[in-house]
């Protein structure tokens, strides 16, 4: 079965805009086309946009995915050097989480200070005493 760049970019959320983007970058090297011109895409090229967007959406820079993407077409002898892009990629994507937890630890407490009207009082008390210091 095949899909036009629309219903591509329904499924992904993205707009044919940025999908034609990704191919004048270099990242859609196994788009075919049909006679008209129009890209077609075909389940296998669903799986490679998932990639990107998987790579794009946790922070991989456009020039890496490129890369990434050019490893990939020249075949098996570049294994290694994909798995050891995606293991670097992997461990910042891991630092992101850890990241994220401790911010959404500290927005969880803050929300259960909000949710204490005595802890609640307590800060407008501290920022009373702050705001007549200065």
């Amino acid at each position: 079965m095949n899909f036009t760049i629309n219903e591509v970019a329904n499924k992904f959320g993205l707009t044919a805009h940025t999908l034609r983007f990704y191919d004048k970058e270099g990242l859609l090297p196994f788009i075919a086309r049909n006679k008209s011109g129009n890209r077609m895409f075909t389940e296998l090229d669903l799986n490679w946009v998932a990639m990107i967007c998987c790579l794009k959406d946790t922070g991989m820079p456009i020039k890496d995915i490129k890369q990434y993407t050019d490893w990939c077409t020249q075949g098996s002898e570049t294994i290694d050097s994909r798995k050891t892009m995606l293991t670097a990629h992997r461990n910042q994507v891991l630092k992101q989480i850890d990241d994220l937890k401790n911010n959404l630890e500290l927005i969880d407490s803050k929300i259960a200070i909000y949710n204490d009207p005595d802890k609640a009082r307590m800060m407008d008390q501290q920022l009373d005493k702050i705001t007549t210091e200065n």
